[in-house]
């Protein structure tokens, strides 16, 4: 996902750049609304799968401290590691998207300069 969601980014910025007719910018207007649409989706299934895995994180480190068992200790290190990299690829996802905004705005304000 975060190589697809990189070339897309490239993708939309040249052929923004390289826009010189208002039908061309209205094509690229509608596929970024999907492409947002999109990526929201995306964005709240990894929250939403992130912040399982923290209550998951939480229930196991109770146990951990209640038990004393050391496979709870090898349990609770692994569920750390992967919402380390849940919470790396969620916060790509975010600040991409709000980059998205960003251009969404940006081909907003060139419809009114072709105007």
């Amino acid at each position: 996902m975060t190589e697809y969601l990189t070339d897309y980014m490239n993708t939309i910025t040249e052929r923004l750049e390289n826009c010189t007719t208002q039908e061309e910018l209205s094509a690229i207007l509608s596929e970024h609304m999907d492409k947002i649409s999109f990526m929201q989706h995306e964005r709240i299934v990894h929250f939403l799968v992130t912040m399982m895995f923290a209550i998951i994180l939480s229930i196991f480190m109770v146990g951990m401290l209640l038990a004393e068992n050391i496979m709870l200790v090898v349990l609770v290190t692994i569920i750390i590691v992967l919402l380390i990299f849940y919470i790396k690829h969620y916060y790509f996802l975010e600040n991409t998207v709000q980059k998205m905004y960003k251009i969404y705005d940006k081909i907003l304000k060139m419809q009114e300069e072709f105007k």
